[in-house]
């Protein structure tokens, strides 16, 4: 009696066999890398509606960032300057520029410039910009280099795993306050020492459980 299927078909279930955890395994480490921060956020950098580079402004001319996000410091939210905060200089610094129409416009209409967030987490997490600064984790740890930046990206996953990494081992984030707005700050030859010192005398202890960040 003939056959009636071709010999080949006779290795269908070994191949079924051997195939299916190699394309397993393979669309697992597809979708833990292409559907992850590392990939879907890094990098995000959306079009502003000004033409505002923190390249010049806090890297050039060297602009804490204190001075236009004034709330840093004290608020949960890092907060987003008002018009009246650009018109501070630019009422004398090339007012009538092409790129300074809509801050004028938005000046004398009243109307707030309405800036894309770059920078944003889930609904369900809490963040607190001041509790950060206040035990001296810079800017830069965050947000990368600011400062180097015409147009601000993200530079960070800002992933659960990649905060709890912080939270876990926070030495090497830690500095002095007066470097907190630093861009190219570098942990020094005594970091650790720092550290273990500022945890001691600053009652650092970062929070690793579910109630820290989803309350």
């Amino acid at each position: 009696m003939a056959q009636v299927f071709p010999k080949w078909t006779n290795k269908i279930p070994l191949a079924i066999v051997v195939g299916t955890p190699i394309v397993a395994i393979v669309v697992i480490l597809l979708v833990w890398y292409y559907f992850s921060p590392k990939y879907t956020d890094v990098s995000y950098r959306p079009i502003q509606p000004v033409e505002y580079s923190h390249k010049v402004h806090a890297g050039d001319l060297k602009t804490d960032c204190r001075y236009c996000h004034s709330a840093v410091e004290i608020s949960p939210v890092a907060n987003v300057p008002p018009t009246q905060t650009c018109m501070n200089c630019h009422k004398l610094i090339t007012p009538n520029t092409e790129k300074m129409q809509p801050v004028l416009e938005s000046f004398i209409s009243g109307k707030p410039i309405e800036w894309v967030r770059v920078h944003n987490l889930p609904d369900y997490v809490y963040f607190d910009h001041s509790a950060h600064l206040r035990v001296g984790v810079g800017c830069a740890s965050c947000h990368g280099n600011i400062a180097s930046m015409e147009v601000v990206r993200q530079a960070k996953p800002l992933s659960m795993g990649w905060c709890l990494d912080c939270h876990r081992d926070p030495d090497m984030y830690l500095r002095p306050h007066s470097e907190i707005t630093k861009m190219t700050w570098k942990p020094p030859h005594d970091q650790l020492e720092f550290a273990e010192k500022a945890k001691r005398e600053l009652n650092i202890a970062p929070p690793v459980d579910c109630s820290g960040c989803h309350r």
